[in-house]
């Protein structure tokens, strides 16, 4: 028997993807906290960060733009840099206190999905 909208016998619907929303706002600060960086080195270092892998740079650039808007990510152009001059971001003081915020948020969200995953191993046996 087909599952729901044809996607083979195994899947009712769509299929689930875990994801944390906004999980490239940590990711960037986190990045920017061990090492200040243009554009183009964040978006190779988030692909081992962020799931899925696949960093799009618009998107990159758009979070940037916010976090420098609300403080907690600096820039300026870097003429040093080989070929054009591109913009250098680095984290603020206020942005290493947003990271520390992140930080606790995903510790308890670990917490909360290692019992979720606790209990469902549980009930295999």
């Amino acid at each position: 028997m087909r599952g729901h909208r044809g996607h083979g016998p195994h899947h009712h619907g769509r299929p689930v993807h875990a994801r944390v929303e906004r999980f490239s706002e940590p990711a960037v600060l986190l990045l920017l906290r061990d090492h200040p960086s243009h554009g183009y080195e964040l978006v190779e270092s988030l692909e081992g960060l962020i799931p899925g892998g696949r960093v799009d740079l618009g998107n990159l650039y758009r979070t940037l733009r916010a976090l420098e808007a609300r403080g907690v990510v600096s820039s300026e152009w870097d003429a040093a840099a080989a070929g054009p001059a591109k913009r250098r971001y680095e984290l603020t003081d206020a942005g290493r206190e947003r990271l520390g915020e992140w930080a606790a948020s995903l510790e308890r969200m670990r917490d909360h999905i290692n019992g979720f995953l606790d209990q469902f191993e549980k009930g295999r046996s």
